[in-house]
């Protein structure tokens, strides 16, 4: 893992990732490095939630010049030892392991959270996080329903912290040229743009409810979601596919993109959604679509994003993307890429990245590269007091489509929302989706 890292810290240091390794600092460790250079300007990082996604980050944290990362911190024993060797493999020293996080965030020396919480977690941990006054990198989705994501946005606010949130493709310099072609016409006014996202997941069977497994605080897992009985096919992944802790596809994956198509339209809210889909694979837990079409309006534009969750087939020879449809032709994305093509399909432009990154169809791990400019970023922004391009209004905003879009598919009708605020218009039923119950005494309050 070592080796492969610092292959990557120097391929992508000839990007502005991070600062090359030059003959200047010959005959020094990258650790070493990392302690002279951040030796007057440290952050101090916990990571929260080491399972997979966060394991890899500690890593990618750890490798940050003026960074070290004090604290791992998760509800399940196996999980710590993967935080701790994610940050060891790459420093050499092991962070203190911690079961509750809550119980670092009166560290003063401590300043700032990494977040990789199961979905129901995202906001109140966040919130608990900015009150204790330290900044906090979330992965997306901000939050488990809107009103948790307007909570966040008022607690940055009111306590003056930084929240940046893991649409890792804002940091992405070649999809931001991409993004600034668009805006500046080349493919002329957009009338249209499409998302989509294809994987070919298995089925999770019936579960049984079972003893929790040693090593597991399971109550602390549950947290601000009120409790249920622990069945044997809900953790570690599976979660997603349950309304009471995920969020499904949807807003696991479809965030990316939506994300993406507000960046490069300069959009806020729609005003009108609707979903179509459902379980129709398998026959099993699995409570969320795992087929779904989400359409929204903004004036002069259709927007749609369609998920498959057990379906791996290709659109335009990917399993994931995004293309802008407009006046003048087409402009596609990947994650190291844009394309643009005329009316009749001819090839305009090609851009691709230098830098190499995962090809994975899990999008919630796009690969080191893309992880570190964009962890880099949030390092920056906290030194320099400087507002994230991917800050807590943006992921409001970009989560909120896909709330809304699950909303309408719940319900099982179109959702006429405000463009001001994308507050639901004139649906009761509609309008209770727009929060969720909470265990006692753990409601999030700002």
């Amino acid at each position: 893992m070592a080796d492969s890292r610092r292959s990557f810290i120097k391929k992508a240091a000839a990007g502005g990732a991070v600062i090359a390794f030059n003959s200047t600092f010959s005959g020094l460790t990258a650790a070493n490095y990392r302690r002279i250079s951040g030796a007057n300007n440290l952050i101090r990082v916990a990571v929260i939630g080491c399972n997979s996604r966060g394991a890899s980050m500690a890593g990618t944290f750890a490798w940050q010049p003026g960074t070290e990362v004090k604290y791992i911190c998760d509800v399940e024993e196996k999980a710590l030892m993967k935080g701790i060797t994610g940050v060891s493999g790459v420093t050499g020293k092991e962070p203190m392991a911690v079961k509750d996080f809550r119980s670092v965030l009166n560290d003063r020396d401590l300043d700032a959270l990494y977040i990789a919480m199961p979905d129901h977690w995202h906001a109140p941990a966040t919130i608990m996080g900015c009150a204790a006054g330290k900044h906090v990198y979330v992965e997306k989705p901000l939050s488990h329903n809107p009103e948790e994501g307007e909570l966040v946005i008022k607690a940055a606010d009111k306590y003056r912290t930084i929240v940046q949130i893991g649409t890792q493709r804002r940091s992405w310099p070649v999809l931001a040229q991409g993004m600034n072609e668009l805006k500046n016409g080349i493919i002329g006014r957009v009338y249209m743009a499409k998302a989509w996202y294809a994987n070919t997941r298995g089925p999770i069977g019936v579960g049984k409810f079972v003893p929790v497994p040693a090593g597991l605080d399971y109550e602390l897992w549950q947290g601000p979601a009120p409790r249920k009985p622990f069945r044997d096919n809900l953790i570690h992944y599976n979660w997603h596919w349950f309304w009471h802790w995920g969020t499904g596809e949807a807003l696991n994956n479809g965030t990316h993109h939506i994300d993406i198509i507000r960046w490069g339209l300069g959009l806020d809210y729609p005003s009108r959604v609707s979903s179509t889909g459902g379980r129709y694979h398998y026959s099993d837990d699995w409570e969320v679509p795992d087929t779904q079409v989400i359409t929204w309006e903004v004036p002069g534009i259709t927007i749609t994003w369609e998920g498959r969750s057990c379906n791996g087939g290709l659109i335009d020879n990917r399993s994931h993307g995004v293309i802008f449809y407009g006046e003048l032709g087409a402009l596609h994305t990947g994650d190291n890429s844009y394309i643009v093509f005329d009316n009749k399909n001819k090839l305009v432009k090609e851009v691709k990245s230098d830098v190499i990154i995962s090809e994975s169809l899990n999008t919630t791990s796009p690969g080191e590269a893309l992880d570190a400019l964009h962890v880099k970023d949030f390092l920056d922004n906290i030194r320099n007091n400087r507002k994230p391009l991917a800050d807590a209004q943006n992921g409001h905003k970009s989560a909120l489509w896909l709330h809304l879009g699950n909303i309408s598919q719940r319900t099982g009708r179109s959702l006429s929302t405000d463009p001001s605020n994308g507050h639901i218009l004139g649906d009761k039923e509609a309008e209770a989706l727009w929060s969720r119950e909470y265990e006692k005494g753990w409601q999030p309050v700002v």
